[in-house]
Parts: C-alpha cells; sequence; structure tokens
C-alpha cells in the first residue's frame, strides 16, 4: 500500500507538470518529499535508503480508511504532541484530491499526558511505566475494600458485590480519564477516583441505583411506568422539578456539542450537574409516600415518578456513552 502511495504521489505529479503545475515530489539529499499547501514542514514518503517513514504508512492509512472502507468520519486519538504530523498528513490527503473536508470529516484528537500525585509522569515507584492490568487490579482491591468499609457486602449477595465492584472500579477509571479535559494533563489519583462524593463515577453510580430503587420501593412495575407515560400529564409546578426537567431536555444539546468538539468531558460535567440537580428534586419534591407506622405505600405521585425515569433513562444512555456498566443495586 506504501509502495502504491509513493507511485501515486509520483504519477499525479508528472501529470501536474505537463499542465505546468508544480510537482507534487521532490528530492532532498536522496529523500523524496511532499510539501503540502500552507505547510512549511514537508512530509518524508521515501527514505535516503529507500525505506518508508510513518508518514508514509499514515498517507497509506488514511487512503485505506477513505476509499476501501468508505469512512465518513475519521478521528485520530493520540497524544497532543502528533498534531502537526497529522495536520501535515491531513493537507497532503486533500492536496492530491484522496478527500473534500467539506463532505469527510478527518480530525485529530489529541490528548494531554497522565501525571502521578507528585506531578511528574505517571510512573510506579520504581521508575517504571504502570502496566495497565496493575491498574486494574488495583481498582478492583481498593473498590472491593471502599464496598466492605461500608458494609455493603452484607446487604448484597455475592454476585451483586463482585458486580458493584467491577462497575466502580473500572468505571472510577473510565471516568477519571474522560471527565477531564482531553488536551490538558491531568493528575492521577486512586482515593479522588474513589471517593464518593463530587463528580466521580462512584458517586454518580450510586446516584443511579438510587434512582433505579425509588421505583422498586414503590412496588410499581416497568410497564406500569410505560403505560403512565402514555397519559400523565407531567406537571413542573415546583421549582426544582422546573429545573430538572429543563436539565433533562438539554442532554441532546450535550450530544450535539460532544459530537461537534469531541470533548466528552462536556457529557461527564452535564452527567454530574443533572445527579446533582436530581437530589435537589427529591429532597424537595415527595414522589412516594408511606405509611410512617406501618411502611405501606399510601401516595404515588406519577408525573414525578415520571421525571425519575426519563432522569435514569438520560442517566443510563450517558454511561453507555462512556463505557461504564451499571448495577441495580451497589
Amino acid at each position: 500500500m506504501m509502495t502504491a502511495v509513493v507511485k501515486e504521489f509520483e504519477e499525479r505529479g508528472a501529470y501536474e507538470v505537463v499542465l505546468e503545475c508544480n510537482r507534487l515530489v521532490d528530492l532532498d539529499d536522496g529523500r523524496k518529499i511532499v510539501f503540502a499547501p500552507g505547510q512549511s514542514i514537508p512530509l518524508t514518503i521515501v527514505k535516503s535508503d529507500g525505506g518508508y517513514t510513518y508518514d508514509t504508512s499514515d498517507l497509506a492509512a488514511i487512503k485505506n480508511r477513505l476509499f476501501d472502507e468508505k469512512a465518513d468520519i475519521i478521528i485520530y486519538v493520540t497524544d497532543s504532541g502528533q498534531a502537526m504530523h497529522f495536520q501535515l498528513i491531513f493537507a497532503a490527503a486533500q492536496l492530491i484530491g484522496w478527500y473534500d473536508p467539506n463532505v469527510t470529516r478527518v480530525e485529530h484528537a489529541g490528548f494531554g499526558v497522565v501525571l502521578g500525585e507528585d506531578k511528574k509522569k505517571f510512573k510506579t515507584r520504581s521508575g517504571d511505566t504502570v502496566r495497565l492490568m496493575d491498574l486494574l487490579e488495583e481498582g478492583l482491591k481498593r473498590s472491593m475494600d471502599k464496598l466492605k468499609e461500608k458494609e455493603r457486602d452484607k446487604v448484597l449477595t455475592p454476585e451483586e458485590l463482585v458486580k458493584a465492584q467491577r462497575a466502580v472500579a473500572l468505571g472510577c477509571i473510565k471516568y477519571a480519564d474522560l471527565s477531564h479535559n482531553r488536551i490538558n494533563d491531568y493528575v492521577f489519583s486512586f482515593d479522588k477516583m474513589l471517593d464518593d462524593r463530587g463528580n466521580t463515577a462512584a458517586y454518580l453510580l450510586y446516584a443511579f441505583t438510587r434512582i433505579r430503587s425509588i421505583a422498586r420501593l414503590a412496588n410499581i412495575q416497568e410497564d406500569t411506568l410505560c403505560k403512565a407515560a402514555e397519559s400523565t400529564e407531567v406537571l413542573l409546578e415546583h421549582e426544582k422539578e422546573w429545573k430538572l426537567g429543563k436539565c433533562i431536555l438539554r442532554f441532546p444539546e450535550i450530544l450535539q456539542k460532544i459530537t461537534d468538539d469531541l470533548l466528552i468531558h462536556t457529557l461527564c460535567d452535564y452527567l454530574y450537574e443533572l445527579a446533582t440537580t436530581f437530589t435537589e428534586f427529591y429532597d424537595n419534591c415527595y414522589c412516594v409516600e408511606k405509611d410512617r407506622q406501618t411502611g405501606e405505600v399510601v401516595k404515588v405521585n406519577m408525573w414525578r415518578m415520571l421525571l425519575c425515569e426519563a432522569t435514569a433513562a438520560v442517566m443510563a444512555k450517558s454511561f453507555d456513552i462512556l463505557g461504564i456498566n451499571t448495577v441495580e443495586r451497589m
């Protein structure tokens, strides 16, 4: 594929010369280089010893994605230090006519560096790079310790406990990464990740299970809520109902924004805002009234139950987008 790419640039360049245009490939101390319009640095498509470079392989890769895979959107996710390299690749691909940026979206989503709590590049105490498997294992251990500290092992079945352990551990590691602006560096801290307060996966998963438990504790089945949704008027009379309703309705806007700018932390910020707004609503607006003596349900506010269900649905879809698994009990 790389050989074909070099040949295409040379042949296209020869054709351009016939038309009295600039050739595409220049020779520089034995190298074959390509200057894309508006770029001060050339791409090296063949080294002086005849070998190929990352420039050549990335040109071959983008051509494959455009013509063989017929991609409409191509997003390169690498560290921000490679921004200039991809800028050159995209410019060269446009130069040779492989794609029109007004038709096909090709973009580099760069990210910063993960730092340790000493504000230096994240490594072990011995100075080695942290292995992903070791990171996940440490997360699982701390997650279980946290659950046992809160005595969740006494109320959850062994299966539920393991599910909660994995959801919290893996969710926290993913969320800690995704909740920061990907362009910036960030400090990695297990203690902050597993904190069940603030903008963390642990807090959000707990909030989600709490919302899901409301209908369950009121003995309201899913089909009952579905039928209610068809006939119940949702009255946003209380200020906290109104605030929650407006927050739920912003979800499509958030999805459009992260699709446009590829900054996923915006969804994390929204998810946290939704969870805290729901807490305000739930603390101020009764959804289910119970008899204080018997504990029996005496009244259900169905439109508020539907607000609970809508909040849970938006949170579940947000978790799905972030790749975080949820649990019914935690």
